[in-house]
């Protein structure tokens, strides 16, 4: 696995940290503890998903399931990060 150089650094958790250990998970088919790893993983999955598909099928609202998606894995992220950090009591 490729180090997190903003922890190698300043000795903090980036908002990515554990993705790597989080997708080896998937491969592996252990999806809850994907989950624990990184909770960002699965709303990131589907947008990415949803990117290729789009790529080939054009849909209607495109731009708003776009947008959708979009903003609760960056929520998803914020909210976990928050969490791990501990930054709210």
């Amino acid at each position: 696995m490729l180090p997190c150089l903003n922890k190698k650094i300043f000795g903090v958790d980036c908002m990515g940290c554990g993705m790597q250990r989080s997708i080896a998970l998937l491969f592996k088919g252990e999806f809850a503890a994907a989950f624990q790893m990184y909770p960002a993983i699965y709303p990131l999955l589907l947008l990415l998903i949803f990117l290729g598909f789009n790529l080939f099928v054009k849909f209607r609202y495109d731009q708003v399931i776009k947008a959708g998606l979009m903003i609760t894995t960056i929520l998803t992220m914020i909210i976990s990060y928050v969490i791990k950090m501990k930054i709210i009591f």
